[in-house]
Protein backbone atom coordinates (compact mmCIF):
# COMPACT_ATOMS: atom_id res chain seq x y z
CA UNK A 1 0.00 0.00 0.00
CA UNK A 2 1.40 3.38 -1.07
CA UNK A 3 0.64 6.47 1.01
CA UNK A 4 -0.16 9.78 -0.71
CA UNK A 5 -1.41 13.15 0.52
CA UNK A 6 -3.90 15.62 -0.94
CA UNK A 7 -4.85 18.84 0.83
CA UNK A 8 -7.25 19.95 -1.89
CA UNK A 9 -11.03 20.15 -1.77
CA UNK A 10 -12.71 16.81 -1.16
CA UNK A 11 -14.99 17.30 -4.13
CA UNK A 12 -11.99 17.40 -6.47
CA UNK A 13 -10.27 14.20 -5.34
CA UNK A 14 -10.39 11.58 -8.07
CA UNK A 15 -10.26 8.12 -6.52
CA UNK A 16 -12.06 4.82 -6.83
CA UNK A 17 -13.67 5.66 -3.51
CA UNK A 18 -13.65 8.52 -1.02
CA UNK A 19 -14.38 7.48 2.58
CA UNK A 20 -16.13 10.10 4.71
CA UNK A 21 -17.03 9.76 8.40
CA UNK A 22 -20.60 10.40 9.49
CA UNK A 23 -21.77 10.62 13.07
CA UNK A 24 -24.93 9.97 15.03
CA UNK A 25 -26.31 13.47 14.49
CA UNK A 26 -23.92 15.23 12.15
CA UNK A 27 -21.70 14.86 9.10
CA UNK A 28 -19.20 17.00 7.17
CA UNK A 29 -20.88 19.89 5.37
CA UNK A 30 -19.57 18.69 2.02
CA UNK A 31 -21.93 15.68 2.06
CA UNK A 32 -24.83 17.31 3.90
CA UNK A 33 -27.08 17.52 0.85
CA UNK A 34 -26.40 13.88 -0.07
CA UNK A 35 -26.91 12.57 3.43
CA UNK A 36 -30.07 14.48 4.34
CA UNK A 37 -32.51 12.28 2.34
CA UNK A 38 -30.89 9.14 3.77
CA UNK A 39 -31.25 10.42 7.31
CA UNK A 40 -34.85 11.44 6.68
CA UNK A 41 -35.62 7.95 5.41
CA UNK A 42 -33.89 6.34 8.40
CA UNK A 43 -31.40 4.64 6.10
CA UNK A 44 -28.36 6.35 7.60
CA UNK A 45 -27.94 6.80 11.34
CA UNK A 46 -24.20 7.22 11.75
CA UNK A 47 -23.89 4.29 14.13
CA UNK A 48 -20.41 2.86 14.60
CA UNK A 49 -19.72 0.30 11.89
CA UNK A 50 -22.54 1.45 9.58
CA UNK A 51 -21.58 1.58 5.88
CA UNK A 52 -23.43 3.36 3.07
CA UNK A 53 -22.12 3.24 -0.50
CA UNK A 54 -23.03 5.98 -2.99
CA UNK A 55 -22.11 5.55 -6.67
CA UNK A 56 -21.31 8.49 -8.97
CA UNK A 57 -22.00 11.08 -6.26
CA UNK A 58 -23.16 14.41 -7.67
CA UNK A 59 -20.49 17.10 -7.41
CA UNK A 60 -17.61 14.72 -6.54
CA UNK A 61 -14.73 13.60 -8.73
CA UNK A 62 -14.52 10.31 -6.79
CA UNK A 63 -16.35 7.40 -8.39
CA UNK A 64 -17.94 6.41 -5.11
CA UNK A 65 -18.47 7.66 -1.58
CA UNK A 66 -18.11 5.34 1.38
CA UNK A 67 -20.08 6.88 4.23
CA UNK A 68 -18.84 5.20 7.40
CA UNK A 69 -20.62 5.50 10.72
CA UNK A 70 -18.38 6.61 13.58
CA UNK A 71 -20.86 6.90 16.43
CA UNK A 72 -21.13 10.00 18.57
CA UNK A 73 -17.74 11.62 18.03
CA UNK A 74 -14.31 11.40 16.42
CA UNK A 75 -12.46 9.55 19.18
CA UNK A 76 -9.17 7.74 18.69
CA UNK A 77 -10.98 4.42 18.62
CA UNK A 78 -13.53 5.78 16.14
CA UNK A 79 -10.86 7.12 13.79
CA UNK A 80 -8.91 3.84 13.92
CA UNK A 81 -12.07 1.89 13.15
CA UNK A 82 -12.98 4.36 10.37
CA UNK A 83 -9.68 3.79 8.59
CA UNK A 84 -9.84 0.04 9.00
CA UNK A 85 -13.42 -0.31 7.82
CA UNK A 86 -12.80 1.94 4.83
CA UNK A 87 -9.89 -0.18 3.63
CA UNK A 88 -11.71 -3.45 4.24
CA UNK A 89 -14.73 -2.18 2.31
CA UNK A 90 -12.54 -0.97 -0.56
CA UNK A 91 -10.51 -4.16 -0.79
CA UNK A 92 -13.57 -6.41 -0.63
CA UNK A 93 -14.87 -4.56 -3.69
CA UNK A 94 -11.57 -4.58 -5.56
CA UNK A 95 -10.89 -0.82 -5.47
CA UNK A 96 -7.30 0.17 -6.19
CA UNK A 97 -7.28 3.70 -4.79
CA UNK A 98 -8.98 4.91 -1.62
CA UNK A 99 -9.05 8.43 -0.22
CA UNK A 100 -9.75 9.13 3.46
CA UNK A 101 -11.48 12.36 4.44
CA UNK A 102 -10.26 13.03 7.97
CA UNK A 103 -11.90 15.09 10.66
CA UNK A 104 -8.68 14.98 12.71
CA UNK A 105 -6.21 12.49 14.19
CA UNK A 106 -4.68 11.36 10.93
CA UNK A 107 -2.31 9.10 12.84
CA UNK A 108 -4.98 6.84 14.26
CA UNK A 109 -7.05 6.74 11.07
CA UNK A 110 -4.03 5.85 8.93
CA UNK A 111 -2.87 3.24 11.44
CA UNK A 112 -6.36 1.75 11.30
CA UNK A 113 -6.35 1.80 7.51
CA UNK A 114 -3.04 -0.04 7.29
CA UNK A 115 -4.19 -2.52 9.94
CA UNK A 116 -7.46 -2.97 8.06
CA UNK A 117 -5.52 -4.20 5.06
CA UNK A 118 -3.99 -7.08 7.01
CA UNK A 119 -4.22 -10.52 5.46
CA UNK A 120 -2.19 -13.71 5.13
CA UNK A 121 -2.44 -15.10 1.62
CA UNK A 122 0.73 -17.15 1.11
CA UNK A 123 -0.94 -20.45 1.98
CA UNK A 124 -3.64 -20.25 -0.71
CA UNK A 125 -3.05 -21.79 -4.14
CA UNK A 126 -5.34 -19.19 -5.65
CA UNK A 127 -5.23 -15.97 -3.71
CA UNK A 128 -8.26 -13.71 -3.61
CA UNK A 129 -6.05 -10.88 -2.38
CA UNK A 130 -7.36 -7.48 -3.52
CA UNK A 131 -4.81 -5.42 -1.65
CA UNK A 132 -5.31 -1.68 -1.90
CA UNK A 133 -2.67 -0.02 -4.07
CA UNK A 134 -2.88 3.60 -2.91
CA UNK A 135 -4.19 5.29 0.22
CA UNK A 136 -4.73 9.04 -0.13
CA UNK A 137 -4.94 11.05 3.09
CA UNK A 138 -7.07 14.19 2.89
CA UNK A 139 -7.42 16.79 5.61
CA UNK A 140 -5.17 17.19 8.67
CA UNK A 141 -1.93 15.43 7.80
CA UNK A 142 -0.11 15.59 11.15
CA UNK A 143 0.78 12.12 12.29
CA UNK A 144 -0.17 10.34 9.06
CA UNK A 145 3.32 9.00 8.36
CA UNK A 146 3.70 7.87 11.98
CA UNK A 147 0.31 6.19 11.73
CA UNK A 148 1.47 4.32 8.65
CA UNK A 149 4.49 2.97 10.58
CA UNK A 150 2.39 2.03 13.60
CA UNK A 151 -0.12 0.26 11.36
CA UNK A 152 2.62 -1.69 9.61
CA UNK A 153 4.18 -2.74 12.92
CA UNK A 154 0.80 -3.76 14.29
CA UNK A 155 0.44 -5.97 11.24
CA UNK A 156 3.94 -7.34 11.81
CA UNK A 157 2.82 -8.56 15.23
CA UNK A 158 -0.40 -9.97 13.79
CA UNK A 159 1.43 -11.78 11.01
CA UNK A 160 3.75 -13.49 13.48
CA UNK A 161 0.80 -14.55 15.63
CA UNK A 162 -0.90 -16.03 12.56
CA UNK A 163 2.01 -18.10 11.30
CA UNK A 164 1.73 -21.84 11.89
CA UNK A 165 4.04 -23.33 14.49
CA UNK A 166 5.72 -25.62 11.97
CA UNK A 167 7.04 -22.49 10.25
CA UNK A 168 7.59 -20.20 13.23
CA UNK A 169 9.34 -21.93 16.09
CA UNK A 170 11.71 -20.27 18.56
CA UNK A 171 14.69 -20.40 16.22
CA UNK A 172 12.74 -19.08 13.23
CA UNK A 173 11.35 -16.18 15.26
CA UNK A 174 14.84 -15.35 16.52
CA UNK A 175 16.28 -15.57 13.00
CA UNK A 176 13.68 -13.13 11.75
CA UNK A 177 14.60 -10.61 14.44
CA UNK A 178 18.29 -11.00 13.59
CA UNK A 179 17.59 -10.52 9.88
CA UNK A 180 15.22 -7.55 10.12
CA UNK A 181 16.07 -5.69 13.32
CA UNK A 182 19.38 -4.07 12.30
CA UNK A 183 17.77 -2.42 9.26
CA UNK A 184 15.72 -0.34 11.71
CA UNK A 185 18.63 0.50 13.98
CA UNK A 186 18.07 -2.27 16.49
CA UNK A 187 21.00 -4.19 17.96
CA UNK A 188 19.93 -7.83 18.14
CA UNK A 189 21.50 -10.64 20.14
CA UNK A 190 20.25 -14.18 20.71
CA UNK A 191 20.92 -16.46 23.66
CA UNK A 192 20.44 -20.14 22.84
CA UNK A 193 19.91 -23.13 25.09
CA UNK A 194 23.53 -23.65 26.09
CA UNK A 195 23.99 -20.03 27.10
CA UNK A 196 20.63 -19.96 28.88
CA UNK A 197 21.55 -22.98 30.99
CA UNK A 198 24.91 -21.43 31.81
CA UNK A 199 23.07 -18.27 32.90
CA UNK A 200 20.90 -20.31 35.24
CA UNK A 201 17.65 -19.82 33.33
CA UNK A 202 16.24 -23.11 34.58
CA UNK A 203 12.62 -21.99 34.52
CA UNK A 204 12.71 -20.98 30.87
CA UNK A 205 14.63 -24.07 29.81
CA UNK A 206 12.28 -26.38 31.70
CA UNK A 207 9.40 -25.31 29.47
CA UNK A 208 11.32 -26.31 26.34
CA UNK A 209 12.59 -29.64 27.72
CA UNK A 210 9.87 -31.62 25.97
CA UNK A 211 10.42 -30.06 22.56
CA UNK A 212 12.93 -30.85 19.84
CA UNK A 213 13.15 -27.10 19.30
CA UNK A 214 15.54 -25.33 21.69
CA UNK A 215 14.53 -22.17 23.57
CA UNK A 216 15.77 -18.73 22.56
CA UNK A 217 16.02 -15.45 24.43
CA UNK A 218 16.16 -12.56 21.97
CA UNK A 219 17.37 -9.13 23.04
CA UNK A 220 16.71 -6.05 20.90
CA UNK A 221 18.31 -2.77 21.96
CA UNK A 222 17.23 0.67 20.80
CA UNK A 223 19.74 3.23 22.07
CA UNK A 224 19.35 6.53 20.18
CA UNK A 225 22.17 9.02 20.53
CA UNK A 226 19.96 11.77 21.90
CA UNK A 227 18.37 9.68 24.65
CA UNK A 228 19.25 10.00 28.32
CA UNK A 229 20.75 7.03 30.13
CA UNK A 230 17.57 6.83 32.17
CA UNK A 231 14.81 5.88 31.95
CA UNK A 232 15.66 2.57 30.33
CA UNK A 233 12.41 0.81 29.50
CA UNK A 234 12.35 -2.95 28.94
CA UNK A 235 9.54 -4.62 26.99
CA UNK A 236 9.35 -8.33 27.81
CA UNK A 237 7.13 -10.65 25.77
CA UNK A 238 5.99 -14.21 26.33
CA UNK A 239 6.73 -16.20 23.18
CA UNK A 240 5.40 -19.76 23.42
CA UNK A 241 5.35 -20.58 19.72
CA UNK A 242 3.04 -23.52 20.39
CA UNK A 243 1.47 -24.54 23.67
CA UNK A 244 0.15 -28.07 24.05
CA UNK A 245 0.16 -27.68 27.81
CA UNK A 246 3.03 -30.14 28.07
CA UNK A 247 2.41 -33.19 30.26
CA UNK A 248 -0.60 -31.32 31.71
CA UNK A 249 -1.94 -31.49 28.17
CA UNK A 250 -4.75 -29.27 26.95
CA UNK A 251 -8.05 -30.57 25.52
CA UNK A 252 -8.07 -30.95 21.74
CA UNK A 253 -10.81 -28.35 21.21
CA UNK A 254 -9.27 -25.15 19.81
CA UNK A 255 -5.77 -26.52 20.36
CA UNK A 256 -4.84 -25.33 16.87
CA UNK A 257 -5.14 -21.75 18.10
CA UNK A 258 -2.28 -22.21 20.55
CA UNK A 259 0.12 -20.91 17.92
CA UNK A 260 -1.05 -17.51 19.17
CA UNK A 261 0.55 -18.05 22.57
CA UNK A 262 3.51 -16.03 21.38
CA UNK A 263 1.40 -12.91 20.89
CA UNK A 264 3.08 -11.13 23.79
CA UNK A 265 6.49 -11.50 22.16
CA UNK A 266 5.08 -10.67 18.72
CA UNK A 267 3.56 -7.43 19.99
CA UNK A 268 6.70 -6.42 21.87
CA UNK A 269 8.68 -7.03 18.69
CA UNK A 270 6.20 -4.94 16.72
CA UNK A 271 6.31 -2.17 19.31
CA UNK A 272 10.09 -1.83 19.51
CA UNK A 273 10.32 -2.00 15.72
CA UNK A 274 7.90 0.92 15.47
CA UNK A 275 9.76 2.84 18.20
CA UNK A 276 13.00 2.44 16.26
CA UNK A 277 11.46 3.29 12.88
CA UNK A 278 9.96 6.46 14.35
CA UNK A 279 13.27 7.43 15.96
CA UNK A 280 11.80 7.84 19.44
CA UNK A 281 14.50 9.27 21.71
CA UNK A 282 14.11 6.86 24.60
CA UNK A 283 16.27 3.89 25.56
CA UNK A 284 14.20 0.77 25.04
CA UNK A 285 15.15 -2.90 25.13
CA UNK A 286 12.93 -5.69 23.92
CA UNK A 287 13.24 -9.20 25.34
CA UNK A 288 11.48 -12.10 23.64
CA UNK A 289 11.21 -15.36 25.60
CA UNK A 290 10.78 -18.04 22.95
CA UNK A 291 10.02 -21.70 23.62
CA UNK A 292 7.70 -24.51 22.57
CA UNK A 293 5.75 -26.42 25.24
CA UNK A 294 5.47 -30.07 24.19
CA UNK A 295 4.93 -33.42 25.95
CA UNK A 296 7.61 -36.07 25.53
CA UNK A 297 9.87 -38.38 27.48
CA UNK A 298 12.15 -35.45 28.24
CA UNK A 299 9.42 -32.99 29.22
CA UNK A 300 9.12 -31.38 32.63
CA UNK A 301 6.70 -33.33 34.82
CA UNK A 302 4.11 -32.02 37.29
CA UNK A 303 5.85 -32.00 40.65
CA UNK A 304 9.29 -31.20 39.26
CA UNK A 305 11.21 -28.37 40.91
CA UNK A 306 13.18 -25.91 38.78
CA UNK A 307 15.52 -23.07 39.66
CA UNK A 308 15.08 -19.58 38.21
CA UNK A 309 17.89 -17.19 37.39
CA UNK A 310 17.55 -15.32 40.69
CA UNK A 311 18.00 -18.52 42.69
CA UNK A 312 14.36 -19.05 43.65
CA UNK A 313 13.04 -22.58 43.28
CA UNK A 314 9.64 -23.28 41.75
CA UNK A 315 7.40 -26.33 42.07
CA UNK A 316 5.89 -26.99 38.66
CA UNK A 317 2.47 -28.24 39.72
CA UNK A 318 0.99 -27.69 36.25
CA UNK A 319 3.08 -27.68 33.08
CA UNK A 320 0.33 -25.73 31.31
CA UNK A 321 1.20 -22.71 33.46
CA UNK A 322 4.39 -22.32 31.48
CA UNK A 323 4.21 -18.67 30.44
CA UNK A 324 5.02 -17.45 33.92
CA UNK A 325 8.08 -19.72 33.97
CA UNK A 326 9.62 -18.27 30.82
CA UNK A 327 8.78 -14.75 31.97
CA UNK A 328 10.34 -15.36 35.39
CA UNK A 329 13.82 -15.78 33.93
CA UNK A 330 13.31 -12.96 31.45
CA UNK A 331 12.35 -10.58 34.25
CA UNK A 332 15.39 -11.66 36.26
CA UNK A 333 17.58 -10.96 33.25
CA UNK A 334 16.08 -7.50 32.71
CA UNK A 335 16.67 -6.59 36.36
CA UNK A 336 20.25 -7.85 36.23
CA UNK A 337 20.90 -5.81 33.08
CA UNK A 338 19.84 -2.54 34.69
CA UNK A 339 16.24 -2.01 33.60
CA UNK A 340 14.74 1.03 35.31
CA UNK A 341 11.19 0.13 34.22
CA UNK A 342 9.76 -3.14 32.92
CA UNK A 343 6.54 -3.90 31.06
CA UNK A 344 5.72 -7.49 30.18
CA UNK A 345 2.95 -8.68 27.91
CA UNK A 346 1.60 -12.21 27.78
CA UNK A 347 -1.35 -14.37 26.87
CA UNK A 348 -0.97 -15.65 30.41
CA UNK A 349 -4.26 -16.79 31.91
CA UNK A 350 -7.62 -18.02 30.74
CA UNK A 351 -8.99 -16.46 33.90
CA UNK A 352 -8.61 -12.97 32.46
CA UNK A 353 -11.29 -13.72 29.87
CA UNK A 354 -13.78 -14.36 32.67
CA UNK A 355 -12.77 -11.16 34.42
CA UNK A 356 -12.61 -8.76 31.47
CA UNK A 357 -13.72 -10.63 28.37
CA UNK A 358 -12.31 -9.47 25.05
CA UNK A 359 -12.81 -5.74 25.62
CA UNK A 360 -9.96 -4.82 27.96
CA UNK A 361 -6.53 -6.21 28.78
CA UNK A 362 -5.61 -6.57 32.44
CA UNK A 363 -2.97 -4.41 34.11
CA UNK A 364 -1.17 -5.47 37.28
CA UNK A 365 1.75 -3.66 38.82
CA UNK A 366 4.01 -2.90 41.75
CA UNK A 367 4.07 0.77 40.72
CA UNK A 368 0.84 2.69 40.20
CA UNK A 369 2.64 5.56 38.47
CA UNK A 370 3.95 3.27 35.73
CA UNK A 371 0.57 1.56 35.43
CA UNK A 372 -1.04 4.98 35.07
CA UNK A 373 1.34 5.79 32.24
CA UNK A 374 0.41 2.61 30.41
CA UNK A 375 -3.33 3.09 30.84
CA UNK A 376 -3.11 6.76 29.80
CA UNK A 377 -1.09 5.81 26.71
CA UNK A 378 -3.74 3.24 25.87
CA UNK A 379 -6.45 5.88 26.17
CA UNK A 380 -4.58 8.09 23.70
CA UNK A 381 -3.80 5.20 21.34
CA UNK A 382 -7.28 3.70 21.45
CA UNK A 383 -6.53 0.47 23.35
CA UNK A 384 -8.35 -0.30 26.60
CA UNK A 385 -7.01 -1.65 29.90
CA UNK A 386 -8.23 -2.26 33.44
CA UNK A 387 -6.05 -2.38 36.53
CA UNK A 388 -6.53 -5.29 38.94
CA UNK A 389 -5.49 -5.29 42.61
CA UNK A 390 -2.24 -6.81 43.86
CA UNK A 391 -2.87 -7.33 47.58
CA UNK A 392 -0.29 -9.35 49.49
CA UNK A 393 -2.84 -12.05 50.29
CA UNK A 394 -2.88 -13.11 46.64
CA UNK A 395 0.86 -13.73 46.72
CA UNK A 396 0.56 -16.08 49.69
CA UNK A 397 -1.39 -18.46 47.45
CA UNK A 398 1.75 -18.95 45.33
CA UNK A 399 4.03 -20.14 48.14
CA UNK A 400 5.36 -23.64 47.50
CA UNK A 401 5.08 -26.72 49.70
CA UNK A 402 8.70 -27.78 49.17
CA UNK A 403 10.16 -24.85 47.26
CA UNK A 404 10.01 -21.06 47.41
CA UNK A 405 7.10 -20.88 44.98
CA UNK A 406 4.68 -22.98 42.99
CA UNK A 407 3.57 -22.07 39.50
CA UNK A 408 -0.19 -22.40 40.17
CA UNK A 409 -2.17 -21.52 43.25
CA UNK A 410 -4.23 -24.70 43.36
CA UNK A 411 -7.43 -22.69 43.69
CA UNK A 412 -9.75 -21.28 40.99
CA UNK A 413 -9.77 -17.93 42.75
CA UNK A 414 -8.20 -14.82 41.17
CA UNK A 415 -6.07 -16.74 38.68
CA UNK A 416 -5.00 -13.67 36.74
CA UNK A 417 -3.84 -11.87 39.86
CA UNK A 418 -2.05 -14.84 41.43
CA UNK A 419 -0.11 -15.30 38.18
CA UNK A 420 0.97 -11.66 38.37
CA UNK A 421 1.96 -12.07 42.03
CA UNK A 422 4.16 -14.97 40.94
CA UNK A 423 5.88 -12.75 38.37
CA UNK A 424 6.38 -10.02 40.94
CA UNK A 425 8.77 -12.38 42.75
CA UNK A 426 11.27 -11.86 39.94
CA UNK A 427 11.39 -8.07 39.46
CA UNK A 428 13.24 -7.27 42.69
CA UNK A 429 11.30 -4.07 43.30
CA UNK A 430 11.94 -2.59 39.84
CA UNK A 431 8.90 -0.59 38.65
CA UNK A 432 6.99 -3.14 36.61
CA UNK A 433 3.69 -3.60 34.81
CA UNK A 434 2.24 -6.92 33.70
CA UNK A 435 -0.26 -6.94 30.83
CA UNK A 436 -2.40 -10.06 30.51
CA UNK A 437 -3.68 -10.02 26.94
CA UNK A 438 -5.09 -13.56 26.78
CA UNK A 439 -8.61 -12.25 26.21
CA UNK A 440 -7.72 -9.48 23.77
CA UNK A 441 -4.87 -10.80 21.62
CA UNK A 442 -7.18 -12.83 19.36
CA UNK A 443 -10.57 -11.70 18.07
CA UNK A 444 -12.79 -14.75 17.57
CA UNK A 445 -15.59 -12.87 15.83
CA UNK A 446 -14.11 -9.96 13.91
CA UNK A 447 -15.37 -6.41 13.53
CA UNK A 448 -16.19 -4.15 10.58
CA UNK A 449 -12.67 -2.70 10.74
CA UNK A 450 -10.81 -5.91 11.59
CA UNK A 451 -11.15 -9.55 10.55
CA UNK A 452 -11.20 -12.27 13.15
CA UNK A 453 -7.73 -13.30 14.24
CA UNK A 454 -4.83 -11.57 15.97
CA UNK A 455 -5.33 -7.97 17.09
CA UNK A 456 -1.80 -6.73 17.78
CA UNK A 457 -2.93 -5.19 21.07
CA UNK A 458 -0.29 -3.23 23.02
CA UNK A 459 1.71 -2.14 19.94
CA UNK A 460 -0.04 1.23 19.66
CA UNK A 461 -0.06 1.71 23.43
CA UNK A 462 3.64 1.05 23.92
CA UNK A 463 4.66 3.27 21.02
CA UNK A 464 2.53 6.07 22.46
CA UNK A 465 4.02 5.47 25.91
CA UNK A 466 7.57 5.69 24.59
CA UNK A 467 6.84 8.86 22.61
CA UNK A 468 5.21 10.58 25.58
CA UNK A 469 8.03 9.59 27.89
CA UNK A 470 10.65 10.77 25.41
CA UNK A 471 8.94 14.15 25.04
CA UNK A 472 8.97 14.60 28.81
CA UNK A 473 12.66 13.74 29.03
CA UNK A 474 13.72 16.12 26.26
Amino acid sequence: MKLEFDDGELTGIAADALAIPVFSDTEPDVVGALVAPLRDAGELKGKAGELTLLHSPNGFAARRLLLIGCGDDWSTEASFAFGGQAVRAAESRGYGQLALALEGDARSAVAGAVAGGFGLEQYRLKSDDNALETLVVCGPLDGAKAGFVVGECTNLARELACLPANELGPEEFAARAVADGPAHGLMVSVMGETELREMGAGALCSVADGSARPPQLVRLDWSPEGASKEPHLWLVGKGITFDTGGISIKPSKNLQKMKYDMSGAACMYGAITAIARLGVELRVTGLLTLAENMPSGTATRPGDIVRAMNGKHIEVDNTDAEGRLVLADALCYAVAEGATHIIDSATLTGAVTYALGSTRAAVMTNDDVLAGRVIAAGDVAGERYWQLPMDAEYGKLMKGELADLKNVSGTPEAGTITAAKFLEEFVDGTPWVHLDIAGTAWDNKGKPHRPKGPTGITVRTLVQLAETWASEAS
